[in-house]
């Protein structure tokens, strides 16, 4: 993948992300006004209501792991408050042991490494994101793992012996984007966790 592959990518995330969020906010609005003045109630509208909060908080999760990112900084209070959204609506519980701001690219990376950690836990799990000096540490640990080996030998290089499918695409966009930010990725299984370091 060539760097105006990755850019083009990017911009075409950021684009989707940010069509989609305003029509996902308007919809919150309305069933929050709805039930404000007691139209509807009941378990069909807490599906209603949980389905379109958990479309809203991937599509922001979403839009800073695919959106194109420069290095502008996200506080520690923004991230964390989006992480808990996101897990909401999954089985991961995410520990973000960052208390500064960092720049939005390195934000990105490790958002990307979430989601190569959360494809080996479909069982849920509990991921760690520790940032010391220059370097990161995402680590996944869960009871039970589900580790497609081929995709983790590969992600250091981004040289996959098979062609990755949508729900992997994160492990190709991994390494191409630590490469254009001249950061090198590792990654390290076991039967009970995973960890990737850029």
């Amino acid at each position: 993948m060539r760097d105006s592959d990755v850019n083009l990518a990017e911009l075409i995330g950021s684009r989707i992300c940010h069509d989609l969020i305003s029509p996902i906010g308007a919809i919150t609005n309305g069933l929050e006004l709805l039930e404000m003045v007691g139209a509807v109630q009941g378990p069909e509208m807490e599906l209603i209501s949980g389905s379109v909060g958990s479309a809203g908080a991937r599509i922001r999760f979403f839009r800073v792991a695919f959106g194109s990112a420069g290095d502008q900084p996200l506080g520690r209070a923004e991230v964390t408050a989006l992480l808990k959204d996101v897990e909401r609506a999954g089985r991961v519980r995410v520990n973000w042991h960052l208390t500064e701001a960092v720049p939005r690219n390195q934000v990105k990376l490790a958002f990307l490494a979430l989601m190569c950690c959360e494809s080996a836990m479909p069982f849920g799990g509990e991921v760690t994101i520790d940032h010391a000096g220059e370097s990161w540490t995402i680590t996944g640990s869960a009871d039970k793992l589900n580790v497609d080996n081929d995709l983790w030998k590969s992600l250091p290089s981004g040289h996959f012996a098979k062609p990755v499918t949508p729900s992997q695409v994160q492990f190709a966009l991994l390494p191409e984007n630590a490469t254009a930010m001249g950061r090198r990725v590792a990654a390290e299984t076991t039967s009970t966790r995973v960890t990737i370091r850029f």
